[in-house]
Order: C-alpha cells, then sequence, then structure tokens
C-alpha cells in the first residue's frame, strides 16, 4: 500500500489492508498484535478487493494476484495475494512488474494517433501509403486496408499467433522472432473478411501498425513509445524490452504458463517477447498502467480530436456483453453505471483487466497464469465490485 501521508489515520488503513494480505501475513500479525481493537470493538468490515483477490487464488487457483486501485477520494491502494514464487514461497512483491500483454496496443495507438495529430499519418490512409506491397496474400491486400481499421480490428487480418510456429509456447520461451517473421506467418493464412465488414480481434494489426510507426519516423517502435508515452508522463517502472532482454527489471511476482490439466506449471517469468512485440512487449505495474490509463483518458497523451477518434467504437461483444472497442482502447458497462475505459492484456504467464472511469477511479489487477473462462469472468467482476464498491 502507497501513501503519501504518515498519519495515524495511514497507519490505521494500512493495519486493516495488511489484517487480509496473504503476502505479508508475519507483517500484519505483528501490527496487529501491537493495535489490536478491544474485545468490546467492532470487528473492521473486510476489504471486498482483498477478498476478490484471496477468492482467485484460494478457490481459483492462481499462483498468485495482484491489485491497484485509485478511488474517488483521489488515493491509491494496493494489494497482493498468495504466492510470489512457487519454487521458493517467496512472497507477491507489493506492486511488482508484470507482463502488460495486449495493454501495449494502447501505448501503440497512442503514437500512431499522435503521428495523425502531427499530419505524419492518415487515419484513413491505405497501409501501402507506408508499407507498400508489404500486406498482400489471400484475400489480403493493404491497398484497401486502412490505418483506422487496424487500430479496430476491423481490417480482417488473420492471427499470426494462430501460425503453426507459435503452436506451442514452450518451445520458443527464448527464441527470437523478427516483426516480419511473425507477420509472415499470419500471411500465409486466409484473410478473415472484408476490410471494414466486421470486427474481429487480430494481433497482426499491431505488428503492422508498428511497422508503420518505425517507418514514419525512423527509430525503432520501442523508443516511440518511450519518448512519447512512457517518460512523458513519468511511467517509472514501465518499459519495452529492449532485443534479447529476456528477465524482468525490478520485483516481481512468476508468471507460469499452463500446458494442460493435471499439468505442472511452467515458470514463464523469463521469455524472448519479441513474439509479442508491437502486440504485448510492454512490461509494467498495476499502478502505472492505472496512471497511463488516467492520463489518456484526462487528454494528457492526445489532442481532443485524436482522442474522441480513440473513443470512437465498434461492437466487440466476442470480448464480453456490452464491450466496445475504439482505436486500441476498449469500453465496457459496469453494473453500478457508466463505463470503464482501458485494454486489458495476457501474456504466457500473466493475465491484467482494468480501466478508468470518467470521474478517475481506476483499478488494475494481474493474475499470474492464464486463466480459463470462468476465473477471467470472476477478475472482470472484481474489477467492477472494486470500481462500484
Amino acid at each position: 500500500m502507497r501513501s503519501a501521508t504518515d498519519t495515524p489515520q495511514h497507519w490505521a488503513r494500512r493495519i486493516r489492508l495488511l489484517r487480509y494480505a496473504t503476502t505479508a501475513a508475519a507483517a500484519a500479525g505483528l501490527a496487529l498484535t501491537a493495535f489490536a481493537p478491544s474485545p468490546a470493538s467492532a470487528a473492521p468490515r473486510p476489504d471486498g478487493v482483498q477478498q476478490r483477490l484471496d477468492a482467485l487464488v484460494k478457490a481459483d487457483g492462481m499462483p498468485a494476484a495482484l491489485a491497484t486501485v485509485k478511488g474517488r477520494d483521489g488515493r491509491s491502494r494496493t494489494y497482493t495475494a498468495g504466492i510470489g514464487d512457487l519454487a521458493t514461497g517467496a512472497p507477491v512483491p507489493v506492486d511488482g512488474q508484470i507482463r502488460a500483454g495486449s495493454n501495449t496496443k494502447a501505448f501503440v495507438a497512442v503514437v500512431v494517433l499522435q503521428l495523425v495529430a502531427e499530419g505524419r499519418v492518415g487515419l484513413d490512409a491505405p497501409v501501402d501509403t507506408y508499407l507498400p506491397g508489404l500486406l498482400r496474400g489471400d484475400g489480403i491486400d493493404g491497398r484497401n486496408i486502412t490505418v483506422r481499421q487496424l487500430l479496430q480490428h476491423t481490417s480482417g487480418l488473420p492471427d499470426y499467433l494462430e501460425a503453426p510456429a507459435l503452436a506451442d509456447f514452450t518451445t520458443i520461451q527464448y527464441r527470437y522472432f523478427e516483426p516480419r517473421e511473425l507477420l509472415d506467418g499470419a500471411l500465409a493464412l486466409k484473410a478473415r473478411f472484408a476490410p471494414g465488414s466486421q470486427w474481429e480481434y487480430s494481433n497482426t494489426n499491431y505488428l503492422v501498425a508498428g511497422l508503420i510507426i518505425q517507418k514514419v519516423t525512423g527509430r525503432p517502435f520501442g523508443e516511440e513509445v518511450t519518448k512519447r508515452v512512457i517518460d512523458r508522463i513519468g511511467l517509472r517502472h514501465t518499459y519495452v524490452p529492449a532485443t534479447g532482454e529476456t528477465s524482468l527489471r525490478e520485483p516481481h511476482p512468476h508468471g507460469y504458463l499452463n500446458t494442460g490439466p493435471n499439468a505442472p506449471l511452467v515458470d514463464y517469468t523469463d521469455m524472448d517477447s519479441s513474439m509479442a512485440w508491437a502486440a504485448g512487449a510492454v512490461v509494467s505495474t498495476n499502478t502505472d498502467l492505472n496512471t497511463f490509463y488516467s492520463a489518456l483518458l484526462g487528454g494528457r497523451l492526445l489532442p481532443a480530436a485524436q482522442l474522441a477518434e480513440m473513443r470512437t467504437t465498434v461492437p466487440a461483444e466476442l470480448i464480453g456483453p456490452g464491450v466496445r472497442y475504439g482505436l486500441g482502447l476498449q469500453s465496457r458497462p459496469l453494473s453500478c453505471g457508466g463505463l470503464v475505459w482501458g485494454h486489458g492484456g495476457t501474456a504466457p504467464g500473466y493475465r491484467t483487466r482494468g480501466g478508468v472511469t470518467e470521474d478517475g477511479r481506476a483499478v488494475d489487477m494481474a493474475v499470474t497464469t492464464v486463466p480459463d473462462d470462468a476465473v477471467a469472468k470472476h477478475m472482470t467482476d472484481a474489477v467492477d465490485a472494486a470500481l462500484c464498491g
């Protein structure tokens, strides 16, 4: 838990959180011994976010869960549950780094839209304007696919993750892929539909968006994301991994690949993230992701016109009921009314869910293996409860 003050009220809040934090049991026991209420005192109210994280671990079998929640008062609270390293039993680091997966797409979309604002990219220009002849295949033609369709997943491009080379993650954990190699895997597949006629999520769209960034700026996509987003709003624990970098830089819970029923979990914390590249390579923390989406929705990263384009959505109910997708940004209705804006991400070993509301509430939550659909629904419900509780 983080706070900018050191008051008795601050410590009282901290003690209540520690009482329910599974990764700080010893510290909580000491603190509660010193500050335990008398028998006549009312028991403290259970913390709903902590209860949800505990359930993800104890009932749903996630090795660890962690979250950061920013309330209407602007204060952030951090939570952990479970075990950070199954081999050693080490606790979950508070606000530890995780592989943010497809949250990367929101970062990439911001950079593309900044280039649109600068007049260097046309949102409705065909891909061939910037990458002539690159997209050609069975039903695939870059002259008929626009930049907007890439960012909104309406291009019809097949997903490169369906290519045979990526069928078994256990064999490619440390393999380096060039973006063009990944793209070639997608282009060997048939187009899913005519550009603009449907919505379907495809990681290939953001490979192409990353290549456009590089072609227009003459710089690696990771450098542009760092300069234009990460450094601009001071995300101190967020980065795009360098070529060949496989380990996480700061304290983190280990991430585990589930290879099948009754199979042992595979530690996938270290990996060559080139397999994800502009579609999902960013490393971050829950708190930094809250800061990013808050800054984005608050107008700190894009001019009003481009932010409005980003928030112009189409139905994307394949993700979930009521979900709509903009340009690298999705919205989901809340049970208490209004919308939560964000993206979420999945990487081998990690899944994140969260977002921000119009009035400044924010939550980001992570687990350390990729859950099945039922557990993923529990994560979505936990995000809703954190924002609506």
